[in-house]
C-alpha cells in the first residue's frame, strides 16, 4: 500500500494560476475569428488540458498508483462511447411524422 502524497502550496498555487491563464486563453480565443468547426475544437482542446490538470494535481492522479489513472481514463472512454452511441441514434434518426 502506498502512502498518500501531500501537495505543496506552491504546486497548488501554480496549477491554479495555470488554470486561470487557460481560462483567460479560452476567453481570448473568442476575440479572434476562427472558422466554424475549429473554434469548437480549440475550446474543447483547452478544456481537456484544464481537466487533465485538475485530475492530475487536484485529484492527485499524478502521484497515485497507475491503476487509478487507468480506471479514470477507462471511465472517460466509456463516457465517450455511451455519448457516441446516443449521438448515432439521435443524429441519424428519421424525421418522423410531421406535427400539425
Amino acid at each position: 500500500m502506498s502512502t498518500h502524497h501531500i501537495s505543496t502550496l506552491s504546486t497548488l498555487l501554480s496549477v491554479a494560476g495555470a488554470l486561470l491563464a487557460l481560462t483567460f486563453l479560452t476567453v481570448a480565443v473568442t476575440w479572434f475569428n476562427i472558422p466554424e468547426p475549429f473554434n469548437v475544437i480549440v475550446a474543447i482542446a483547452i478544456a481537456i488540458v484544464k481537466a487533465a490538470a485538475v485530475a492530475m494535481f487536484f485529484m492527485n492522479l499524478y502521484w497515485d498508483d497507475r491503476f487509478n489513472t487507468i480506471v479514470f481514463l477507462l471511465s472517460i472512454l466509456f463516457l465517450v462511447i455511451f455519448v457516441g452511441i446516443t449521438l448515432l441514434d439521435t443524429l441519424f434518426r428519421d424525421a418522423g411524422l410531421p406535427v400539425y
